[in-house]
């Protein structure tokens, strides 16, 4: 049996290509660019059969209809409505034999009302359940968030969420594989864990899921603040259509540095260099997010309709920049800076700087009482513990709540390393705020160096 997890770096996303045996494949919930799908059938004499859907994905478009144009495949959803377009709808414990490998649709809704898991049986197998895929129900030490198809009825969903796991995938036993479909940094979830692999054995002894009562389970999840990506309307939308093929490179256009001046007004501009290479010179009025950051947050500046202009280093991280703002459904970027930030340097053209800072020098500010500190982490994050008297807005947020402080104020800006601060930074510069600091190493220096920190759930257990 051939067995592969294919990642998609920035958004947490896993899918997976499984050999099934006679020569046969299926893929689960692939990303929108198919070509590594394709590549594995090919070195391993396998025929796409089948493509299964878990439910309508919220962060990522889907690539199923694309794949099952350029193989064969059929694709397989539930039988609910919000599945879109399948050839296969399959109900709650209806079965799809393909090649020697058994699949059980087991209806498991909460975290979106049409989600379903698969339930896999292998050859020599027995009546043992090899591996289960659990779509967002159900992930590695955590569970999919349940305040996406109304944030009124988070508390209901989670309860529904509950009875789904505890009813159908729990009783799959203990030696069940779990294969979800999204890992740590996924949007679909506020604590996933690092760890790719699990089993339902360990799961019950570690996930929340499993050790708190169906009412304790719905208050955990209605305390859960995971910001929604704007973007995730539109991944909605989209992927209840039969599938939109990539259309990098051919519509992509590298252009010089005073046509990339003249265009950019058009639209908004991306840097997606590091912080620290930003920081020390950039286009005026451009948004840094770091390469492998961009699928997470260029959803938080920019929509489906939005001309966007990328500065990158280098053909490999042009392509990446592209490709990544594709999966999550934006097709809009008009240009790319040719030669990069060197190029504009060269000729001559405007730049602008970002100073950067440390976790000590931050510390001695804040006992001179010369600085603000942003703390621009999520609201898990910054529950768990942060620096005092932080000021505290989510990154995603920050654009449309800019914090209440003079224009030139010195504001310190951090996040856990780095990454997220700087784009932060970019915002407020882009809004005028002219005396900014991005403190590398964020929170994590800050700890490592002993620094005070408030700890408010720590507080709370112990009360």
């Amino acid at each position: 049996m051939f067995f592969q997890r294919l990642k998609t770096p920035g958004l947490g996303h896993n899918s997976y290509f499984l050999g099934c045996g006679d020569g046969l494949a299926v893929v689960i919930d692939p990303r929108r660019d198919v070509d590594d799908y394709l590549q594995l059938a090919r070195e391993n004499d396998l025929s796409i059969a089948y493509v299964l859907e878990t439910h309508r994905q919220e962060d990522f478009e889907f690539g199923s209809r694309t794949l099952a144009q350029m193989t064969g495949a059929k694709i397989v959803g539930g039988s609910h409505a919000l599945f879109g377009e399948t050839d296969v709808k399959l109900a709650d414990d209806e079965e799809l034999k393909v090649g020697t490998t058994r699949f059980v649709a087991l209806a498991t809704p909460g975290h979106t009302p049409e989600s379903i898991s698969y339930a896999a049986y292998v050859k020599d197998g027995g009546d043992k359940c090899w591996g289960v895929f659990t779509g967002d129900a159900l992930f590695v030490g955590d569970t999919g968030r349940t305040d996406l198809p109304d944030p009124d009825k988070t508390g209901e969903n989670a309860g529904i969420l509950y009875d789904s796991i505890l009813r159908k995938i729990a009783p799959l036993g203990g030696q069940t594989l779990l294969f979800p479909a999204h890992g740590a940094g996924s949007a679909c979830g506020g604590n996933i864990s690092a760890r790719d692999d699990s089993t339902l054995g360990i799961e019950k002894e570690t996930n929340p899921v499993f050790s708190k009562s169906r009412r304790d389970f719905v208050a955990h999840k209605l305390a859960e603040k995971t910001a929604r990506p704007p973007y995730f309307l539109h991944m909605e939308k989209v992927n209840l259509l039969p599938g939109r093929p990539l259309k990098w490179p051919s519509t992509v256009r590298v252009l010089q540095p005073r046509e990339f001046q003249q265009r950019m007004k058009e639209g908004l501009v991306i840097d997606t260099r590091s912080p620290e290479a930003f920081a020390a010179a950039h286009i005026p009025g451009a948004y840094n997010i770091w390469l492998n950051g961009l699928p997470a947050f260029g959803g938080w500046v920019a929509n489906e309709n939005t001309r966007i202009f990328l500065v990158a280093d280098g053909p490999g991280a042009m392509e990446l920049a592209v490709l990544s703002l594709a999966r999550i459904g934006i097709d809009s970027v008009e240009g790319i800076l040719a030669k990069g930030i060197e190029g504009w340097r060269d000729q001559g053209l405007p730049l602008e700087s970002i100073t950067t800072t440390s976790a000590p020098e931050v510390a001695n500010w804040l006992q001179q009482g010369r600085v603000h500190v942003l703390d621009v982490r999520d609201q898990y994050e910054w529950d768990e513990k942060h620096i005092p008297g932080a000021l505290h807005c989510y990154v995603g947020h920050l654009e449309d709540n800019l914090p209440m402080l003079p224009k030139d104020s010195e504001i310190v800006v951090h996040c856990n390393i780095g990454h997220r601060s700087g784009v932060a930074a970019s915002i407020l510069k882009r809004n005028g705020f002219a005396r900014i600091h991005n403190m590398l190493g964020g929170i994590s220096a800050w700890e490592k160096l002993g620094l005070t920190l408030e700890k408010p759930d720590a507080a709370k257990k112990a009360d």
